[in-house]
């Protein structure tokens, strides 16, 4: 992920260079909460408040006119599940847990409903509508014995063993979308609250997706410790590892794991055009406030 954020730096540069052509530009934060959707889910997810954790965003985004806007965004965010949290006895018997950091890079197409004008350009309020492409990070943890593990190295579900798959890789794609309302406090200075699901393409956030490896196969090619949590229900019993029969399912193979991430939003107008066919706006002490000159 550490090539990620030169990348982001590109992005904005690139953005950079068409700002004369574009109606305004902001800077903004996002600060709110992040939440998983999985295999570990606890059936109440959505108002469970142990799903939610802190996030933040940095965002950069043009305003191309009252109606369409695209932004660069750098999003961090903290992903947990546990199977304690369930009503259900086989999931509280499977005994799995997790957590994980995502580190988000995203560009994003934004949709003004009622058209927006930060910087005196417009409609002052305005719900929206946003979507795109983003890659993020991830890195699976669990606690056992009173350690945090790295789950994707260890292969609990055979992964690198022959005649299973290749080991999940920790960096993905996703598809960003959600819904928000903004409001213009004055020239400068907007405010809103905005909440968005990510669609994703890999089942592995939670580390756990497909079948049990028998518990033999795990330890003598993956080594103890993955043995250990591939299968972690005679440990919930106080037994000896327990060994399911061949196929059974640790979890859905059949559904992608998804995640959210949302919260309050304050961005700061360093560009507005009001030239061409824009009415000229508002004045702060004679000055209009526009594009800045060097």
């Amino acid at each position: 992920m550490r090539r990620v954020i030169p990348i982001f730096i590109m992005v904005l540069t690139l953005f950079s260079t068409g700002l004369g052509a574009q109606r305004s530009a902001e800077l903004g934060v996002v600060i709110g909460a992040s939440s998983y959707y999985g295999d570990l889910s606890p059936e109440n997810a959505s108002t469970n408040t142990s799903q939610y954790q802190p996030s933040f965003s940095f965002f950069y985004r043009q305003n191309l006119n009252n109606t369409f806007g695209f932004r660069a965004n750098l999003g961090y965010g903290r992903l947990t599940g546990d199977d304690s949290l369930s009503d259900q006895v086989f999931r509280q018997e499977r005994n799995f847990n997790f957590n994980s950091s995502v580190l988000e890079l995203g560009l994003i197409g934004e949709v003004n409903l009622f058209g927006f004008g930060p910087g005196g350009n417009g409609p002052r309020f305005s719900p929206y509508l946003f979507g795109g492409v983003a890659v993020f990070r991830f890195n699976p943890l669990t606690e056992y014995q009173g350690q945090t593990v790295e789950l994707q190295p260890l292969g609990t579900e055979g992964q690198g063993i022959d005649g299973f798959g290749a080991p999940y890789r920790l960096t993905q794609i996703s598809i960003p979308f959600g819904a928000g309302i903004k409001y213009a406090i004055n020239d400068r200075i907007n405010i809103g609250l905005e909440v968005g699901l990510r669609k994703t393409f890999t089942d592995y956030l939670d580390d756990v997706s497909g079948a049990y490896v028998p518990f033999d196969v795990l330890r003598s090619n993956n080594g103890e410790l993955a043995a250990a949590l591939g299968n972690r229900t005679g440990e919930f019993l106080g037994t000896e590892p327990v060994d399911t029969e061949e196929g059974a399912l640790r979890g859905n193979p059949n559904r992608d794991d998804w995640y959210m991430m949302g919260g309050f939003t304050i961005t700061y107008t360093i560009f507005s055009d009001r030239g061409g066919s824009s009415k000229v706006g508002r004045r702060r002490g004679g000055k209009q406030f526009g594009c800045p000159t060097f």
